[in-house]
């Protein structure tokens, strides 16, 4: 699998993300929308919105949270294969 996670160092979100990630052992390639050019516009072109974080996982975009929600902990698990 090939995970790449969109954050920013502000984002709430993305930490919780990131540390689900780190938790389950899974490798990903972080993009920083903040300090990697064109990244803030590559997500506005695949989402729609800057909306981080946002994780491609082999070329398909998904959203990991849910605004109000906050991180999919469930969603993210079965589509991750991850078991608790």
């Amino acid at each position: 699998m090939n995970l790449t996670v969109y954050t920013a160092v502000w984002c709430r979100d993305c930490r919780e993300a990131k540390r689900f990630l780190d938790k389950h052992s899974i490798p990903y390639k972080e993009v920083d929308i903040e300090r990697v050019p064109g990244a803030a516009d590559e997500v506005l072109a695949n989402v729609g919105k800057k909306a981080i974080p946002q994780f491609v996982i082999d070329g398909k975009w998904v959203q990991p949270y849910r605004p109000g929600q906050g991180f999919l902990y469930e969603e993210m698990s079965a589509l991750l294969g991850v078991e608790d």
